[in-house]
């Protein structure tokens, strides 16, 4: 039994240290769809529309709950653009 205590002993801390990264990930993806949401595209270098596209369409492959919680992890908001106009 002592070496099944160590396994599950290891596999908590393995678990507890994803969701530790998950929580890192999440502000991360959050901050930065907050700031992709911000941009004027049209005042941008072409380098860094390039850039805004590739965070973009990497946020846009995020499920629906995920993004939310990384939106809720930074306290944002993103506005629709149906609400917006």
């Amino acid at each position: 039994m002592p070496q099944r205590d160590q396994e599950i002993t290891l596999l908590r801390r393995e678990v507890e240290m994803l969701m530790d990264e998950r929580q890192v990930l999440l502000r991360v993806v959050g901050a930065s769809a907050a700031l992709i949401a911000s941009l004027d595209s049209k005042r941008l270098p072409v380098g860094a529309v390039e850039a805004a596209d590739v965070v973009a369409t990497s946020i846009n492959c995020l499920s629906e709950e995920t993004l939310q919680d990384a939106l809720a992890s930074v306290h944002a908001e993103i506005e629709d653009d149906a609400a917006a106009a």
